[in-house]
């Protein structure tokens, strides 16, 4: 039976088994447990992939277990092969129905190599459609986060960037039809939630973007500002929560906004993710937001270029597993 003080993390530690997933997660499973005493992590994958260190303590080595499942085809570092690709979606698969049943408290994801998953016949455009898919929610939300330093654009203090997106994998030209007042307000909605029960914020103020040149300038430049987006605000603050109105996407990240924001909301995934991405240089945390499960992932690819070197760098795997821990415990708090 679980502690009740016990956080248990469920880790898809290959991910693509080719790429840099393995050697993330374990190294940055070894350092979280050296600094949480009350946290247990699982890592899924092969054994010929995940070798706990010899060195390992034998309380450490209680709190950290590999679940071993077997490769279709051996996995060379680097080299991708379509065979793994259903390996990698039971990894997926296992873990997402383990956090359901309760024997986690998150998920934890390594990077995957989507095209691989598609050349296996699987369509996939990402882990969060696919977490929408598997829990059976109609609309979840991809956000990302990190911590700005003090004294960055002058902020007084350490100050928490995240930025949501309301629409995810989709090309540019579809955005504008794929926008609605009713997707837009969800995400508010959405994004509001579990500011206040997986960060623990008791009132956010949300930041919203426009989605054209100058906010639409007043419907000069088209009418998505006018006609869809202010109208989601206004419904959004009719159900008190705090939201701004739509700012310009050039202007939207600007000093006063990040001090006083709790999370952006962009329309589109460059919006939102090239200037989160450019002031967090790659260091950020990708949390799915609305689903009935906590998840966090690094925001970075599968690196096959240096996998199995040695020289995979595990510190935002480390980052994803220290924001996974403190969204279960708010969400615990909550309870």
């Amino acid at each position: 039976m679980r502690q009740a003080a016990l956080l248990v993390n469920r880790v898809i530690s290959t991910g693509e088994p080719a790429g840099i997933g393995p050697e993330i997660s374990l190294a940055a499973a070894v350092e979280f447990l050296h600094e949480k005493s009350d946290a247990r992590i699982t890592l899924l994958g092969s054994n010929q992939l995940l070798r706990l260190p010899g060195d390992l303590s034998p309380e450490l080595s209680d709190r950290l277990q590999i679940q071993d499942v077997e490769l279709t085809t051996a996995s060379v570092p680097g080299v991708l092969n379509s065979q793994n690709a259903q390996y990698v979606i039971y990894l997926l698969n296992l873990a997402i129905d383990d956090c359901l049943q309760g024997r986690f408290d998150a998920i934890v994801t390594a990077p995957i190599q989507k095209s691989i998953i598609n050349d296996a016949a699987t369509p996939f455009t990402g882990h969060t459609e696919y977490l929408a898919q598997r829990c059976h929610i109609a609309h979840v939300v991809m956000m990302l986060c990190a911590q700005l330093p003090a004294g960055f654009l002058g902020l007084p203090s350490p100050r928490d960037l995240r930025v949501a997106l309301v629409t995810t994998h989709l090309p540019l030209k579809e955005v504008p039809q794929a926008l609605s007042t009713e997707l837009i307000l969800d995400t508010i909605q959405i994004v509001n939630r579990d500011l206040r029960e997986k960060f623990g914020i008791e009132k956010p103020m949300i930041q919203m973007a426009g989605l054209n040149p100058h906010a639409g300038a007043s419907g000069y430049l088209w009418r998505e500002e006018l006609d869809i987006i202010s109208p989601a605000i206004e419904s959004a603050r009719k159900m008190g929560i705090q939201v701004s109105r739509h700012y310009p996407e050039d202007t939207m990240f600007d000093a006063e906004s990040i001090a006083e924001g709790d999370a952006f909301i962009a329309m589109y995934h460059a919006q939102g993710l090239a200037p989160f991405k450019f002031v967090t240089v790659g260091n950020g945390v990708n949390v799915t937001g609305g689903l009935p499960i906590i998840r966090t992932s690094v925001d970075h690819g599968t690196a096959l270029n240096i996998a199995g070197k040695g020289m995979a760098e595990s510190g935002r795997m480390l980052e994803a597993l220290r924001l996974a821990y403190q969204l279960a415990v708010n969400k615990r708090k909550q309870h």
